[in-house]
């Protein structure tokens, strides 16, 4: 090996050897609680004690959804803990429905929440808020009775700190969260219980292990953040959370409180996400060290809350971001766009007056198209780098189950594309014109999402600040400018090569640009270090061919591969469907991925999927079931009427007593003007079409009436669907022959019963 060779594959490796440095510690060394266990300080939040009282509550760690026997058995020993600490509790029982993501999906049920009494004081409370219910699927232990565990310890500590509090402190444990937010729906439509409410602090889980993150607030934010950078020792927050939770299908019970103006902190924790309503979602796969983090949280807000007056926290919105979990830097929003203007303009100032005078307008032209190129690259890489391990592997998501081979192969993708675009720039322009596209980002990011300008405007304000030093310092240096920008790199690499790894906790490798495109910020602060133009063309060609190499490697590798584990299973539930409109019953696969063989052996099923269940309801792999075996869920239709020129219809549902959750499928046709069930009066907004689903999920909904009104006067049909959860005995052989790495998901295994309801034009 020649000594051109060993010296730039020496500085190649270096600099990314610090670039993965970056990457690890913000992965695993940031700064963490102790995990203390059962002996701690009874003043302090300890993840031992609250592991007991989650195994207590938790009992047999089987499903608990709204309205079934172990939803009770587990409000039961809530309560029980409760009485235990010395916390009186109430529960309060509703009918209610909650139309909040629209009027195409509307679910209803009867649920109870429990509310502790754990601080006397007068005036509005602060609540603990966590709920209780799990989905049909799993047993719920992350998501959420973790958060019913520390909500409990936390009122342990609380009350062992006894010390005086402006104001009182109740618990909230929710019932139906995973049915549609019903639970908080229904508190806060209760005018008495929501008076109570001064703030809110909640907890939830997206996984079973990672950072309790601060991932959301209520509006006008500064004194929030500074409260919670005031009173916690470790920090995992940042402005730019709250865009991306807004891009998320998720929603939590703090959503109604927020929409309600209360002041709130939503806290969560999002890895391993592959256990996420799943039978998986056991106590044994809780990290103990995200417990004590996540529950550290809640006591510390929560008795910073006790000390404060509610109105000193009304302020404007911050933009902010955490390092490491030791810093947490911050400012003004209404900043981001004066200092990102500044920023950009002190940078271009700079650049201009740079002591540069070999440098032709065509050097700076190729310099300044650097950091796109290789965004387009890294997107590029990342793209053919998931499309080849899919192809290798026929799944989706080939990654799901052993990451490290894409991760690598996502990182040789970027580390080609940078030495590519490194190849063509003078180190010093690459230098200016880096730092004057994180400082115009900078200005974008602060007009358009706010959230994401600390990202760019911070490492840009020192890269700003060493400019103006190598232009109005004399003696400043000038052939070594490159080494001047080295603080704002080091900022850069620290702010978003941990972002790199918290976008994989969030998503996967599924949605690798997540990946690439914060990889290729920070590594393209790095580009005018590795001194690539100065290499040799052999030297140069030999690291570029075996970055490449080593993409391609790592990406066959990743896409031979088994996508599934036994840890990390493929989620594939099974159903079991009769219509009352068809012959004989059917199985019904989900169809997200290909079929399995094991399947298709067991019970025969269609090469590709079917429409087996009504609309909006996707296609499923399908196989006979044989002879209908169940009574068909049915309707009288109590009147029929033109009333005020529309067509009001009233319908009494008849359900069996085994029935989990009744659906009913309005058509967009029947031009549906208004529902009304249980008291319950619903009324699309302007403007919202389309067919409309409303799920009723408690047991009372087999039995209940709904109201319709329409205002078209032709004939409809309407699908009335019974769902009951879990499978019967004969679906044995078919259970059996779900492979080990797979799982049922969501609503899990189920029985689905169908039919329709005619009502005559008018």
């Amino acid at each position: 090996m020649s000594g051109d060779l060993v010296r730039a594959l020496s500085r190649v490796v270096a600099l990314t050897l610090i670039a993965v440095a970056f990457w690890f510690i913000g992965k695993y060394h940031y700064a963490q609680p102790t995990v203390l266990g059962p002996d701690a300080p009874a003043t302090e939040f300890s993840a031992g004690r609250a592991e007991a009282v989650l195994a207590r509550v938790l009992g047999p760690e089987i499903p608990h959804p709204v309205s079934s026997d172990e939803n009770a058995n587990v409000r039961a020993r809530i309560q029980k803990e409760f009485a235990a600490l010395g916390v009186k509790t109430s529960t309060y029982k509703a009918f209610t429905c909650n139309a909040w993501r629209g009027f195409r999906f509307i679910p209803c049920a009867t649920v109870t929440d429990i509310i502790g009494e754990v601080v006397p004081g007068e005036g509005k409370a602060i609540v603990l808020l966590a709920h209780y219910d799990s989905v049909p699927a799993g047993p719920g232990a992350s998501d959420d009775e973790s958060g019913t565990s520390i909500v409990l310890e936390t009122a342990r500590a609380l009350k062992a700190r006894g010390g005086k509090s402006m104001h009182p402190v109740i618990a909230v444990i929710t019932d139906g969260e995973e049915a549609g937010l019903l639970g908080a729906q229904a508190f806060l439509e209760n005018p008495a219980l929501k008076a109570r409410v001064g703030a809110v602090v909640n907890v939830e889980a997206r996984g079973t292990r990672g950072r309790s993150l601060l991932f959301q607030t209520s509006p006008g934010d500064s004194k929030l953040i500074d409260l919670y950078a005031q009173n916690l020792p470790f920090y995992a927050t940042s402005s730019l959370y709250a865009e991306i939770y807004r891009l998320l299908p998720n929603d939590t019970d703090l959503t109604l409180f927020i929409k309600q103006g209360f002041t709130s902190f939503n806290f969560a924790f999002s890895e391993n996400v592959a256990d996420y309503h799943t039978p998986f979602d056991r106590r044994d796969n809780l990290d103990p060290l995200t417990l004590q983090e996540q529950g550290s949280n809640m006591l510390g807000i929560a008795s910073a809350l006790e000390q404060t007056d509610y109105e000193s926290l009304k302020g404007a919105d911050d933009v902010y971001l955490d390092i490491f979990g030791q810093w947490l830097p911050r400012m003004p929003k209404s900043w981001a766009l004066p200092l990102a203007l500044l920023t950009f303009v002190l940078m271009l100032a700079a650049a201009f007056r740079a002591r540069l005078p070999e440098a032709r307008m065509r050097d700076w032209v190729v310099a300044l198209l650097i950091p796109p190129a290789l965004l387009i690259m890294c997107v590029a890489a990342g793209f053919g780098a998931h499309m080849l391990a899919q192809a290798i592997s026929g799944h989706d998501d080939p990654s799901y189950a052993y990451p490290i081979a894409l991760r690598e192969g996502l990182g040789f993708g970027v580390l080609a594309a940078a030495l590519l675009a490194a190849r063509v720039a003078i180190p010093q322009l690459a230098a200016y014109s880096v730092w004057l596209w994180f400082a115009f980002l900078s200005v974008v990011a602060a007009f358009f999402v706010p959230g994401i300008s600390p990202y760019f405007l911070f490492p840009s304000l020192l890269a700003a600040l060493a400019a103006l030093m190598i232009v109005i310092v004399p003696g400043a240096p000038r052939g070594r400018t490159v080494w001047m920008f080295v603080p704002a790199a080091i900022v850069a690499l620290s702010i978003w090569m941990p972002l790199v790894a918290t976008g994989e906790t969030l998503m996967g490798l599924k949605l690798h640009e997540l990946f690439t495109v914060t990889a290729a910020f920070a590594g393209m602060t790095l580009i005018p270090y590795a001194s690539v133009p100065a290499m040799q063309r052999g030297a140069w060609m030999t690291i570029f061919l075996a970055a490449i190499g080593g993409a391609l490697i790592a990406t066959v590798i990743a896409g031979l591969q088994p996508a599934y584990s036994r840890t990390q299973a493929q989620d594939l539930s099974i159903r079991y469907i009769e219509n009352a409109n068809a012959k004989e019953a059917k199985w019904g696969l989900d169809a997200d991925e290909p079929l399995l063989p094991s399947m298709r052996e067991a019970a025969g099923f269609s090469e590709t999927p079917e429409a087996v269940l009504p609309e909006p309801f996707g296609k499923n792999y399908a196989a006979p079931a044989g002879a209908k075996r169940f009574p068909s869920p049915g309707a009288k239709i109590v009147s029929d009427d033109i009333v005020a020129g529309a067509h009001r219809v009233t319908i009494a549902l008849q359900g069996s007593a085994l029935a989990s959750t009744m659906l009913l499928v309005i058509p967009k046709a029947a031009q549906l003007s208004e529902i009304n069930i249980h008291g319950e009066h619903l009324v699309p907004p302007k403007g919202d079409s389309g067919d409309t689903l409303l799920l009723c999920r408690s047991r009372d909904c087999a039995t209940e009436t709904v109201g319709l009104e329409f205002r078209s006067r032709k004939a409809v049909a309407l699908s009335l669907i019974e769902d009951r959860y879990g499978l019967p005995p004969f679906a044995a052989k078919l259970i059996a022959a779900r492979p080990k790495t797979a799982i049922p998901t969501q609503n899990g295994d189920i029985v689905v019963l169908v039919n329709t309801i005619r009502i005559a034009a008018k």
